[in-house]
């Protein structure tokens, strides 16, 4: 008998264990600085040298590039290796499930990542760890250095449209797979939540991992509390002796 493809939403939920704050949750960086949401929108970002200084500080400060995979994130990446066919669909912008050993073309980052810059004039690309030099070495508000232009992580800040490539991708998965878990994801932010929907639309038997309740707990098979650095390993395990969870 074949192996079910299983599809993962991850969510900042699943960061965590790895030291990156999540956004929407109790102690999440919404919550605790509410500014803090104008240094991922667009319009602000590009409008405010003070919003890209502050941004470029806050990168420094959170020191997500320095992240290591969790637990849950090697699990994951431990059931690809199994055999059993496995794709990532993450909100997340931290590049931890490729790290953790998940192979970058079955990884789709609707957000983006935050390991790389994009200029958003000439589109010039490369990594943040040389951008982040420059602002240690004192250049608050770091320019293109082709053409002058303001740089950007790769990441989709509020008011900018997903990558339709990406999402495109990501929607034939939650078509396709038979088992599709939800992990560390509010499922309040669209369209990524609505590819839970699709999913459970084409059979897909559906798990949320989550702490907090999210709007598609009602018509999941199954809903854990359970903190997601121990139930997710224990989940796939099961999931790779039998088939399903």
């Amino acid at each position: 008998m074949s192996k079910p493809l299983v599809a993962l939403l991850s969510g900042a939920g699943i960061s965590t264990d790895s030291g990156i704050p999540d956004y929407r949750g109790p102690e999440g960086l919404w919550r605790r600085d509410p500014e803090a949401e104008k240094l991922v929108t667009y319009a602000s970002y590009m409008g405010d040298p003070e919003i890209r200084r502050r941004s470029w500080q806050l990168r420094l400060r959170l020191g997500a590039l320095s992240a290591e995979p969790n637990a849950a994130h090697r699990a994951v990446a431990e059931l690809e290796r199994s055999g059993t066919p496995v794709r990532v669909i993450t909100q997340n912008v931290d590049g931890l499930h490729q790290l953790a050993g998940m192979p970058a073309r079955k990884v789709f980052e609707l957000h983006g990542t935050a390991r790389r810059v994009v200029c958003t004039a000439c589109h010039e690309g490369g990594p943040m760890q040389d951008v982040l030099a420059r602002v240690e070495a004192g250049e608050e508000d770091p320019p293109c250095a082709r053409c002058g232009g303001i740089l950007k992580p790769a990441t989709v800040m509020f008011g900018e449209r997903l990558d339709p490539v990406v999402l495109g991708r990501a929607a034939a998965v939650a078509k396709a797979c038979q088992v599709l878990l939800a992990v560390g994801s509010s499922l309040q932010v669209h369209p990524a939540a609505g590819l839970v929907g699709v999913a459970a639309d084409h059979g897909a038997r559906l798990v949320v991992v989550n702490a907090e309740p999210t709007p598609y707990d009602e018509i999941a098979d199954e809903v854990v509390r359970e903190p997601i650095g121990t139930s997710l390993p224990r989940l796939l395990r099961e999931l790779a002796h039998t088939g399903t969870v």
